[in-house]
């Protein structure tokens, strides 16, 4: 259950990031409520993966999941770069968050 709160709390920084995004285009309550809730779900879905998993384990891959679905977002909704060399670096990132987990 603890990667499955992981993987929500990664997902909902990504939600947090679209949040910000949205402030930064239109300065209305909307785009404030997306990122609170986004933020908010994703540290306590952190904190609840927390409770069995370990720190460093649990924030490398929090952030991630944060850091590859933010830049997936940006590059398929946002018109942001699709080069290969961005595209081979979030898989290294990918491929590190996957060796944490089996080693863990």
């Amino acid at each position: 259950m603890a990667w499955i709160s992981l993987i929500l709390a990664g997902m909902f920084e990504v939600v947090g990031v679209l949040g910000m995004n949205r402030i930064k285009r239109d300065h209305n309550v909307k785009a404030y409520l997306l990122f609170c809730i986004g933020i908010i779900l994703s540290f306590a879905f952190l904190s609840y993966a927390m409770r069995s998993l370990p720190m460093g384990t649990a924030y490398a891959i929090w952030t991630g999941i944060g850091t590859v679905g933010g830049a997936f977002v940006g590059m398929f909704f946002f018109g942001e770069s699709r080069e290969w060399r961005r595209l081979l670096f979030i898989a290294m990132v990918l491929a590190a968050a996957v060796g944490l987990k089996l080693i863990s």
